[in-house]
């Protein structure tokens, strides 16, 4: 049996009054995060990079585990922050963007803006099979968990060496490495659902958000940025990512995310004593290049 305390890649970063609460995607750990929060921390600022429940362990600890379960988690990592942090930003990678937007909604108080990579409402990039949309018809998670999903090339990353490495992590048998190669339809009936709940109440999430997106997004193209833009109650700062693939957080470009990630934060924090969130206030996309 494996080691569950060997398992955790959870990470904790202790630095300012300033803390960050990153969320990995589905299947996959917090190492996708280790640039932005070694970033984070370099920067002087408290990071906390929590496993997501099931994560890391087995394919029956991550067929059993809830979207509700991730929530708990990390509303578990925010509360931990806020005892040390006087102000705090959520953020995450695909469908842990997803989350953030849960805590953000449940935790007006507590979270001051979010960081969203590549955030996943829809899985309709250019790398997702045509098939894959017939899995819309399973509603049942029995049903679902009969179903598997693989990862396959090119694994999010559009840097060659860094996507060997990345495929050498997945192929190696350890899912704390960096994910699992495959799994059953049971979590991702979850992401839908999950999805489902915070669509509802975009225009009711009133924090400032960055939402950094590439446009050749294999996994999830830019109508999740558009949607996510128009919908939701705050303002909105929209950064296309011209030199990646979906996962944002350790391509190509993995410094410009995070230095346009710690602009964000400090122009969040720098508008706080002059004003509150302002609602609909929308800035167009900007091209990086």
């Amino acid at each position: 049996m494996q080691d569950a305390s060997k398992a955790d890649r959870g990470v904790f970063q202790e630095g300012g009054r300033t803390g960050f609460l990153l969320i990995h995607g589905l299947s996959g750990t917090p190492g996708e995060l280790r640039y932005i929060s070694n970033g984070l921390a370099r920067n002087g600022h408290t990071v906390s990079c929590p496993q997501l429940a099931g994560h890391g362990l087995s394919i029956d600890d991550l067929r059993r585990a809830t979207w509700r379960d991730w929530e708990a988690g990390m509303q578990a990592g925010l509360d931990r922050l806020s005892e040390r942090c006087d102000h705090i930003f959520v953020g995450g990678l695909s469908m842990g963007a997803i989350l953030a937007l849960q805590l953000a909604h449940k935790n007006p108080d507590k979270v001051r803006g979010t960081l969203l990579y590549a955030p996943t409402i829809w899985l309709d990039g250019w790398g997702v099979p045509w098939h894959a949309r017939l899995f819309n018809l399973v509603r049942h998670k029995f049903g679902a968990n009969m179903v598997r999903f693989e990862e396959r090339p090119p694994y999010g990353i559009k840097d060659t060496r860094l996507r060997a490495l990345i495929a050498e992590a997945l192929h190696s048998g350890d899912p704390s490495k960096a994910g699992f190669i495959k799994i059953p339809g049971g979590p991702m009936i979850e992401l839908r659902w999950l999805v489902k709940e915070v669509c509802s109440k975009l225009g009711e999430i009133r924090q400032p958000a960055l939402i950094m997106h590439p446009r050749q997004d294999d996994r999830a193209s830019l109508r999740n940025l558009s949607h996510l833009q128009h919908h939701l109650g705050g303002r909105v700062d929209a950064v296309v990512l011209e030199d990646s693939y979906h996962v944002i957080t350790l391509d190509r470009q993995r410094e410009l995310v995070l230095q346009k990630s710690l602009a964000f934060a400090q122009s969040v924090l720098s508008q706080m004593p002059q004003a509150g969130v302002q609602p609909h206030e929308r800035r167009r996309p900007v091209a990086a290049a």
